[in-house]
């Protein structure tokens, strides 16, 4: 680590640095320590929450999904402590698995705001650790798009099942095609409603002055690979592109996704959204249970793949045909779950017209 250049965390339009200490982690509860800036917070500007006048002194409250808890209360409660000490402040967490309030008292209000400020950058450093639990999503999984599907499945088994790592169990399951603009994580139901309150503000904001209130018609044609040696290909996908030409698609990807992300909903990853349709993934050759299993636990499953040679099948379908589709709604998609469609089941949506 460079002493010079401290590693930054940005939480609510301010810039944190990271503490530069021996950090000892233990299995399942982790913790960190963080710096925020000189005076150990004493004038920091409380202007982001709401700092109370009680009879003892202070007090603030802040929502935490009851899941991050354990990374407020630490290894035998030692975090939660040692914030108590250090701030000389009261931390009251409600019971495991109960949704609730963490409620910071204090003698000394500019105690409660340096408690309350490493609690939020403690909450933003193990938030962005969670695996994702939904997704922004466009469906694919149209009739006709799924029987084109299965025809590519039988074509490419048929011509290049002796290609290296070729098997049936690569396949998308194509009740679930489609198209990912971004990931979430939300922990708690009320987490889930601010992300379809947000969803539902971008139709009229963002959706509407693009799509003008109509469905868009696009081709999902021709096959490409994610990584950089085709001979070792672990994500195939298929591309999507309006059938009119325009960018209209891209359009409505990128501004939901920017709209997401400055709701801090959601962590920027690309600067623009990378519009494909998997229909080959290594991950799927795995036991679902196994594969879910390894993916909430936060578990690497990439050194465990098995990829694939994917030369001939970018060669002999690098033009295939699967379909014209007409989108008509971005959802809010519930991972590793399935709808009466197969289809994943959605927490909320967007309808275009």
């Amino acid at each position: 680590m460079d002493v010079l250049r401290p590693p930054l965390v940005r939480i609510g339009g301010r810039v944190y640095r990271k503490n530069l200490i021996q950090e000892q982690a233990f299995p399942h509860e982790e913790e960190e320590d963080f710096y925020a800036g000189p005076g150990e917070c004493a004038d920091e500007p409380c202007d982001a929450f709401v700092v109370e006048e009680t009879e003892r002194g202070f007090q603030c409250r802040v929502e935490v999904p009851s899941p991050l808890y354990k990374y407020i209360i630490g290894k035998k409660g030692e975090t939660k402590k040692r914030l108590e000490t250090e701030t000389r402040t009261s931390i009251s967490i409600p019971k495991p698995g109960v949704e609730g309030e963490i409620v910071i008292t204090g003698q000394q209000r500019s105690g409660v705001v340096s408690a309350r400020t490493r609690i939020d950058v403690l909450l933003d450093s193990f938030r962005k650790k969670q695996p994702f639990t939904h997704f922004l999503s466009l469906a694919l999984n149209q009739p006709a798009i799924q029987e084109k599907f299965l025809q590519f499945k039988e074509e490419v088994l048929e011509k290049c099942s002796k290609d290296h790592g070729v098997s049936s169990s690569l396949f998308q399951n194509p009740a679930k095609l489609h198209l990912t603009l971004g990931t979430l994580v939300l922990l708690n139901e009320q987490e889930i409603q601010k992300a379809c309150d947000l969803l539902q503000r971008c139709k009229e904001d963002i959706v509407d002055q693009i799509t003008g209130g109509q469905p868009l018609t696009v081709e999902v044609a021709g096959v490409e690979y994610m990584n950089d040696d085709p001979a070792m290909t672990d994500v195939l996908y298929a591309k999507v592109h309006m059938k009119d030409g325009s960018d209209r698609l891209q359009m409505v990807a990128d501004r939901l996704v920017e709209r997401f992300v400055a709701s801090g909903l959601m962590l920027k990853e690309w600067d623009r959204v990378k519009l494909h349709a998997t229909v080959m993934n290594t991950l799927f050759r795995r036991d679902p249970t196994e594969e879910r299993n390894n993916t909430m636990t936060g578990k690497s499953s990439f050194k465990e793949r098995e990829s694939f040679n994917g030369q001939n099948i970018l060669k002999l379908f690098e033009n295939f045909h699967f379909g014209e589709v007409q989108l008509n709604s971005v959802l809010l998609s519930q991972r590793f779950s399935s709808d009466a469609s197969g289809y994943y089941a959605t927490s909320g949506q967007l309808c275009f017209s």
